[in-house]
């Protein structure tokens, strides 16, 4: 059984000005996405399922429903505001999309597999693909059992300033405690440090292991998924910047006992476009990667 490929693709990029999802950045006209693909069907993945939005599907389908030939099979789901559970009720003003875990909601239907989470705009590099591929490999007969990919802390900084980073704590054998979110990190003397809430430096580990939102589940996830939800919108329907994110359920899952999440630690280096001003950089990191043989010039015949 080949593991799927679930590609968080439905957000607008509004602090990048446009649909960077499918902005180019490789040297023959490559998005990130096609980078995650390429690594992903390296690694064994079977399927893709992007989720998007309805208002750009056709821009979207033109460019990918038939761009990767058979070397993996692709679908669309979509996300839109108004998929909630039966009976549940939010603010009828809303416009804000619920978040990354509601994203992966839609992909319920698609998956019927071990499935790997990713963000569109993120490089993962292949090394990672290889490693969340192995575990979904070995958990396939298995439930409540999950992964999720820590990067380490000094691969994901960036050059142009501080970054917020999910610094992740795990126990004796590995698997994930909790999250905490460190809002202020950067470059110290050449080693991470963040502000805490007095705006003192503290120093943190260059291999903190860190979440980049690159998970490993099986398919029982999105049963759980739903029964949150369901919570989520009692308590923060009527809130207008709520957002029913993956670590939420995480977490719930962890503290209740009823799942575990292991950390796979990877040696990869990620890099992104959270603003315009990211672009050069990406595409001077994919060229090198190029140079290096990681890649081919031309990634899809």
């Amino acid at each position: 059984m080949k593991p799927t490929l679930l590609v968080l693709a439905a957000g607008m990029g509004s602090r990048y000005g446009g649909l960077k999802q499918m902005d180019t950045v490789g040297p023959s006209g490559e998005t990130i996405m096609d980078y995650s693909i390429f690594d992903a069907v390296r690694a064994g993945f079977g399927k893709v399922v992007f989720v998007i939005r309805k208002d750009f599907e056709q821009a979207f389908r033109d460019v990918f429903s038939t761009r990767f030939g058979d070397a993996i099979d692709v679908e669309f789901v979509f996300q839109s505001i108004d998929k909630v559970p039966q009976g549940s009720v939010y603010n009828p003003e809303r416009t804000k999309p619920w978040g990354t875990n509601h994203a992966v909601m839609m992909g319920a239907d698609a998956v019927r597999e071990p499935f790997a989470v990713i963000n569109a705009d993120d490089f993962y590099g292949k090394e990672s693909f290889e490693i969340i591929a192995r575990f979904l490999g070995e958990v396939a007969s298995e439930k409540n059992l999950y992964a999720m990919v820590g990067y380490r802390l000094s691969n994901t900084l960036s050059e142009s300033g501080a970054v917020s980073r999910g610094i992740c704590e795990k126990d004796g054998n590995g698997f994930l405690v909790s999250v905490v979110e460190r809002t202020h990190i950067e470059c110290v003397g050449g080693k991470p440090a963040y502000k805490d809430e007095n705006g003192i430096l503290k120093k943190l580990s260059n291999n903190s292991p860190v979440s980049m939102n690159m998970w490993g589940f099986t398919p029982e996830y999105f049963e759980y998924s739903e029964c949150y939800f369901k919570e989520f919108l009692q308590q923060s329907g009527q809130n207008l910047k709520s957002e029913y994110f993956i670590p939420y359920i995480i977490d719930k899952l962890i503290q209740s006992g009823k799942a575990k999440v292991k950390v796979l630690d990877t040696p990869a280096k990620w890099f992104g476009v959270t603003y315009a001003e990211d672009k050069p950089t990406v595409i001077m990191k994919l060229n090198e990667l190029v140079h290096k043989g990681v890649y081919p010039e031309k990634l899809w015949k």
